[in-house]
């Protein structure tokens, strides 16, 4: 099944919620995946549990060594789970690779460089066919590489090759779309066009998955996101819900000279304040009941209060850290 044609992104667009109904497209259940044995042994995934549905965009966060790049290899079939199941729109991820269902932009993997762009573009195309072979124009001008069908690969940007790798991921017109780190070495203009695309895709009902180190990408363009630490899932919530999650605002201010001690300890001392701390005349903290904090430091003579909401950077480092 392939997903009905892509409206033209806009900047306005965001990505649909995926229906609750809809069918479940990658499951994975207790799986584990381990490297070597005895002392140097190394488990990179320890009993995941995940099921993503159609249409959803879903952001995989954790640290390096999180084991986020060995789950989505297991998806596309590159490595084999220790132990447990993992389906892809119910078939085997060799099975849905092969076929084209799912496609994939990965850190790993090389390009020939003495081809060029287009040359490179068809020659995968045509491995999938005259339809695919049709859509190169298309695949493309959404990847912005029309005007370097002719440049070789070896000539290209890190980011460029970037988006040749996405348009290889894109000739087959999958369900499916797994990303590794897909805009690394992107610039500002790159990067906001890959995601105006993908918007459009999951509006139009293509499921993508997307581990990124960029965590202001996961904040505003996944739904969902599940955070890994250790080989495990120790979060897994819509994004909004998570950045949430934490129920504190950071809440700062510049104190008057002398008063600094005093206006530390009393806001040290209410109630659901913590992570106070001072940087010279500047007091900051976090807070669950930020108005009572900041009333606290404006009666004490503060000033150029600052409150701001949690953000996902804030709950991921929560999340992960020891």
């Amino acid at each position: 099944m392939r997903v009905a044609p892509r409206p033209a992104p806009g900047p306005d667009t965001e990505p649909a919620a995926a229906r609750a109904d809809a069918p479940i497209v990658l499951e994975l259940r207790d799986v584990r995946r381990h490297y070597g044995s005895g002392d140097r042994r190394v488990q990179a995934v320890d009993g995941v549990d995940l099921s993503i549905r159609r249409g959803e965009v879903v952001a995989l966060l954790g640290p390096n060594g999180a084991g986020k790049t060995t789950t989505l290899d297991m998806l596309l079939g590159l490595t084999a789970p220790s132990s447990g199941t993992v389906q892809v729109l119910g078939m085997t991820p060799e099975r849905a690779t092969a076929s084209g269902a799912i496609g994939a932009v990965l850190q790993t993997g090389g390009l020939l460089g003495d081809l060029t762009v287009g040359e490179t573009v068809r020659l995968i195309a045509s491995l999938h066919g005259g339809e695919a072979l049709a859509r190169v124009g298309d695949v493309m001008a959404r990847a912005d590489l029309t005007r370097l069908a002719r440049r070789r690969v070896a000539k290209c940007s890190g980011g460029e090759q970037q988006r040749v790798k996405f348009a290889l991921a894109m000739v087959s017109d999958p369900d499916i779309l797994v990303l590794d780190e897909p805009t690394a070495g992107m610039d500002v203009t790159a990067r906001r066009h890959f995601w105006d695309v993908m918007r459009a895709d999951a509006d139009a009902g293509r499921t993508i998955v997307f581990a990124t180190h960029y965590l202001e990408e996961a904040e505003q363009f996944a739904r969902r996101t599940v955070v890994m630490h250790r080989g495990t899932v120790v979060a897994d919530a819509p994004t909004a819900l998570l950045r949430a999650s934490l129920g504190e605002r950071t809440v700062a201010a510049t104190v008057a000279p002398g008063t600094a001690e005093a206006l530390l300890a009393a806001v040290a001392a209410a109630e659901g304040v913590t992570g106070v701390r001072r940087d010279g005349d500047r007091l900051s903290l976090r807070a669950t009941d930020s108005d009572a904090a900041a009333r606290i430091l404006l009666d004490g003579g503060a000033h150029d209060l600052e409150i701001a909401a949690p953000t996902l950077e804030t709950a991921f480092t929560a999340l992960t850290e020891d």
